[in-house]
């Protein structure tokens, strides 16, 4: 009989998953600290760092954005952040 698995259970089992990926890759960069590989560290930190800016470049942020909550225009962030009425998107008077 196959047992059915609750979403807290699946979150569990992920972080307990990531938290072990962190210490063995914690554990491999120290014993390559400890047997001076800096050559190797230099390859895999530029290596690690590529494929960091490739999740955020391939990161569907306009999507995201759309999905928020939040009822003002994100595109007008000068105003939002001085507390100063938008105007964006407004028709004035004098373009009539």
């Amino acid at each position: 009989m196959k047992r059915s698995r609750n979403v807290a259970g699946d979150r569990r089992r992920r972080k307990i998953i990531t938290v072990l990926w962190a210490a063995i890759l914690a554990l491999g960069t120290i014993i390559l600290i400890y047997k001076e590989m800096t050559a190797l560290l230099y390859i895999l930190a530029t290596l690690g760092v590529t494929a960091l800016l490739v999740v955020v470049a391939m990161a569907d942020l306009a999507h995201a954005e759309r999905l928020t909550n939040d009822p003002r225009v994100s595109g007008d962030s000068a105003a939002i952040g001085n507390g100063i009425t938008s105007t964006m998107g407004k028709k004035s008077a004098r373009s009539g």
